[in-house]
């Protein structure tokens, strides 16, 4: 596994414009590989920018659009698909679609995506995995689920014994702006003004740095983001209201070449990431993600995990397209060797 954006060599060769010797046997080099995707049209566009498709047509990777309205059985053939819609009619399709040829690779499952659709199951499989080694413990923040009745949330938090302040989240992610939405309660006062179903976390003090651990296949690239600030006695005393945010690590928020405390930005443990993303990408059955990550402030070993997406926006990470297209090869390449061994 690659971790903090390192590269293979065939990669920084393609980079500075050097011929590349792939690894595949000569057969497989010359295959035409088809990768058909359904996608949102705000994803294509910030998914399939033209320095991908570049690289992509030298290596010999053609993306095809999926008509939704066409039955997929007469589409393609497809050696990949890639997609991310949410409606249900779809997921069933592609079901049925994978259940029909075996040989085409879906990313991801519909059914393992599920899990990263609802708040309250996305972070169980970090909680249960209960990881720590030589280089940290990864925890995920306490949490209630509210479904109805904002007059009961004062109630439910005492319950639960939940300590203020609390990050309020939409409990369903559904790929809009909307369920990307924070909401920083102070007081017990201000509870009842949340709009459930929703997701309470104790927020955790972490230095205004959040990482955003990008999974691709077996590589993890790493980068730093704003986030929200951290709370001190001053402002419990002084905040009585809900707090609004929109989406807090988005790209425009980056803080790699940011002013920071070395170490609040130090980025986490390469051993400590590497094992987290294989654990999860056996658990959870996934193998295009991110992690939303913090440091927990004043302690430089303990880390949470506040959120995981699906097919996040990989454009916003440098170097994305020669990642993807290896991650893309490297799938065709695995079935091909699979076929030669009888496996």
């Amino acid at each position: 596994m690659r971790v903090h954006g390192e590269v293979s060599d065939d990669t920084e060769a393609a980079a500075a414009g050097e011929p590349v010797a792939l690894s595949s046997p000569p057969a497989l080099v010359q295959q035409r590989l088809v990768v058909g995707y359904a996608l949102t049209k705000k994803k294509v566009k910030s998914f399939l920018q033209p320095k991908l498709l570049a690289l992509a047509r030298k290596k010999g990777i053609h993306f095809v659009s999926i008509d939704e309205t066409r039955p997929l059985s007469e589409q393609g053939p497809f050696d990949i698909i890639l997609h991310k819609l949410t409606n249900k009619e779809w997921q069933q399709v592609l079901e049925d679609y994978r259940e029909a040829h075996p040989e085409v690779t879906v990313l991801d499952p519909p059914n393992a995506i599920k899990h990263l659709h609802n708040r309250q199951s996305m972070l169980q499989e970090v909680a249960d995995l209960n990881l720590s080694n030589g280089y940290g413990e990864v925890c995920t923040p306490r949490q209630l689920v509210i479904m109805n009745d904002p007059s009961s949330i004062p109630d439910a938090v005492a319950k639960a014994g939940l300590t203020l302040p609390l990050v309020a989240k939409p409990l369903v992610v559904d790929g809009t702006s909307k369920s990307h939405e924070l909401s920083l309660a102070y007081v017990e006062a201000s509870l009842p003004l949340l709009d459930p179903p929703l997701v309470l976390q104790e927020f955790v003090n972490h230095g205004g740095i959040l990482f955003k651990v990008y999974i691709v296949g077996d590589t993890i690239r790493v980068v730093r983001r704003f986030s929200l600030p951290d709370v001190n006695t001053y402002d419990m005393g002084n905040n009585d209201g809900i707090f609004r945010f929109p989406r807090v690590s988005c790209a425009t928020n980056n803080a790699e070449d940011a002013d920071v405390d070395p170490c609040i930005a130090e980025l986490p443990p390469k051993p400590l990431l590497e094992k987290l993303g294989r654990e999860l990408r056996r658990r959870l059955g996934l193998r295009l993600f991110n992690i939303d990550m913090i440091r927990e402030y004043g302690r430089k070993d303990r880390y949470f995990v506040i959120d995981i997406n699906y097919f996040p926006g990989y454009g916003k990470m440098p170097g994305y397209e020669h990642i993807f297209t290896d991650f893309l090869l490297s799938i065709v390449q695995s079935k091909y060797r699979r076929r030669l061994s009888g496996s």
